[in-house]
């Protein structure tokens, strides 16, 4: 019987059969030498102008931790599959590459390579699956909530969507990667503990169902949490009910209890927004906030609510899906083995070799004017946003606190130029390749593999 604290994310075994097939074969002809792949998205999305990097603290946690106990390598050699040679090399296995990475929170753009690792070729092989699996859901979540933020500057937007997400990592994952992005924080509660992400929740409509009156409901609520509650409206009439939380107001000030907001969740939300505003301000709460949830997403932001009285949006199942865009064609590609650069020609998915570096050029407002994809040892005018954040298995540094990720993809927001902040056209971002390595490319085309 599995023990009872398993999780998946922590066993060697989360990864595809042709890793440890790769690696026996590699073992077999003692292919060591030293390998380059780089995680990339050959496109974007048709309705994503850029993506926002995350995932990576979650990617160095596994690569510090990754092993395989004795009871998983049991198991392998209980299969019959695999050499000796690979169950012992996994029995001892540690990962002692380096890791380059953009830092999380950055903009970027096809073909620009987030995350490159520099490692043993099997060590290299072997973290595939889990790395993309790391990389890509949060990089997917953040790049989506980064465009929720861009269409409600100054709103507390708060990720509502654990309940549909496709499993609990996704969940806790999502309530990380919009937070970095610019949300206020989640509803998820094992995300305050694991990250320290502010939770926010009000209460669900069986709650005013479960009581005799909405103001039974109401009161009781209120006087659960005299601080500051947030009141559901719509499980019958909203506008009554913003009658009823305008009298419960009154009755309660003498008592220092404090009704902070009123929730909406269906119907006409924008307009619901402002009759109950117009209530609200007219009965003397123009301090209680309104909030609005229910199938919200950037699109409906950006479509219904401009000018909308509404304080903060819950912006769920649409965010932690990532429903317009529920994936990434991203992949993580072998750039380099043993010195010499390598190419993948396939039809539609051709790499361009070698090692490389990412660097960013500026306009004179600050914004981001283009980027030059160019090989590691060139000289390219520009931020070079690549940095090692892991050498010989072990960290560089600390990896920055998640305020600190927050400010910098704020920063990284704010430098974004007109162009890309549409939600529906396909903006114009240049990223040169530079001269030498399309020189590379073709020489490497030219020579018979």
């Amino acid at each position: 019987m599995a023990d009872s604290n398993y999780w998946p994310g922590d066993s060697g075994l989360l990864t595809d059969l042709y890793q440890l097939t790769m690696l026996d074969a590699y073992l077999a002809r003692d292919m060591h030498d030293e390998a380059v792949f780089e995680f990339f998205s050959r496109r974007l999305p048709k309705r994503r102008n850029f993506l926002m990097s995350a995932g990576l603290e979650q990617l160095l946690e596994y690569l510090e931790q990754l092993s395989f106990s004795a009871e998983e390598v049991e198991w392998l050699e209980s299969t019959g599959r695999f050499s000796n040679k690979l169950l012992d090399y996994l029995a001892g296995f540690k990962f002692t590459g380096t890791v380059n990475a953009m830092p999380e929170g950055t903009v970027f753009f096809a073909n620009e390579p987030s995350v490159q690792v520099v490692a043993p070729l099997p060590q290299a092989q072997l973290i595939e699956t889990r790395l993309i699996n790391l990389l890509h859901y949060q990089t997917m979540i953040a790049s989506k909530a980064a465009r929720c933020v861009l269409v409600a500057p100054g709103k507390d937007l708060v990720d509502f969507g654990l309940r549909r997400a496709h499993g609990a990592d996704a969940g806790l994952l999502a309530g990380r990667a919009s937070y970095l992005a610019g949300f206020a924080g989640t509803a998820t509660v094992l995300a305050d503990k694991e990250f320290g992400i502010p939770i926010y929740g009000t209460m669900a409509h069986s709650f005013i169902q479960a009581h005799a009156t909405e103001e039974e409901a109401f009161e009781h609520f209120a006087r659960i949490y005299p601080s500051g509650s947030v009141l559901l409206i719509d499980t019958y009439d909203t506008l009554a009910a913003a009658e009823k939380v305008i009298e419960l107001v009154a009755k309660l000030r003498s008592e220092d209890i404090v009704v902070r907001g009123v929730r909406l969740d269906s119907g006409d939300l924008p307009d619901l927004a402002r009759k109950v505003r117009r209530l609200l301000d007219d009965g003397g709460c123009e301090t209680v906030t309104i909030f609005c949830s229910g199938n919200l997403d950037e699109y409906a932001l950006a479509r219904d609510f401009a000018g909308a009285p509404v304080d903060g949006y819950g912006i769920g199942t649409h965010l932690d899906v990532s429903a317009d865009a529920p994936y990434l064609d991203c992949v993580y590609k072998l750039q380099e083995y043993a010195g010499e650069p390598r190419r993948k020609k396939s039809a539609g998915k051709e790499t361009w070799p070698g090692r490389k570096q990412v660097f960013r050029q500026h306009d004179r407002k600050g914004r981001i004017s283009h980027d030059v994809l160019a090989g590691i040892d060139e000289s390219v005018d520009g931020q070079p946003l690549l940095a090692p954040v892991m050498t010989e298995g072990r960290r560089v540094r600390p990896s920055p606190g998640l305020e600190s990720v927050r400010e910098h993809a704020a920063a990284e927001l704010a430098a974004l130029p007109e162009s890309l902040r549409d939600l529906c056209t396909a903006g114009s971002y240049t990223v040169e390749i530079s001269g030498e390595l399309r020189a590379l490319a073709k020489r490497i085309d030219s020579e018979e593999h």
